[in-house]
């Protein structure tokens, strides 16, 4: 699904039977076991039935946009480090706000979001993160402690446009 150009997302669309009652966050990460992570939906919208068109296809136009909000409960920045990390975590996700325990990828992070963020950590911190330490430790929470360890970025050089050399 690509409601944002350029953002495009997995979504799981559910249609539970009348006596099942859907845990998302297990089903996350039952299929966390059996799949990649890039086949990992990141959104899941429960429906009681799927929109179907005239001729019996599935209308895909007609399927809700997922709700994207933050998952943690009460996990407001404890320190001036998460709460920048916080801001750029809901930035780049284009979120109002993120939480120190909300799950980067479970919010709609993906890979190309991922070196975004990097990026923005690097220039607004001053220190180098690899994109793998982000998806080993994907909230602000987890992450906040790697920066501590990292060493500083390195300047960027810039061409001069004048100038004989």
């Amino acid at each position: 699904r690509e409601d944002q150009p350029g953002d495009k997302r997995l979504v799981a669309y559910l249609v539970p039977t009348d006596d099942t009652t859907l845990d998302i966050a297990d089903l996350r990460r039952d299929l966390a076991t059996h799949l990649p992570d890039y086949m990992v939906p990141t959104a899941y919208v429960t429906m009681p039935a799927l929109p179907i068109t005239p001729n019996g296809k599935l209308d895909r136009n007609a399927l809700p946009a997922p709700e994207r909000h933050t998952t943690a409960v009460d996990d407001s920045p404890r320190t001036a480090r998460q709460d920048v990390l916080c801001r750029l975590f809901a930035d780049v996700l284009g979120l109002p706000d993120v939480g120190t325990g909300d799950n980067f990828f479970d919010l709609g992070g993906h890979s190309l979001l991922a070196t975004r963020l990097v990026n923005r950590i690097r220039t607004t911190l001053g220190v180098e993160l690899g994109v793998r330490q982000l998806f080993e430790n994907p909230t602000v929470a987890a992450l906040e402690p790697h920066l501590t360890s990292a060493r500083p970025a390195r300047p960027t050089l810039r061409a001069r446009s004048t100038g004989s050399r």
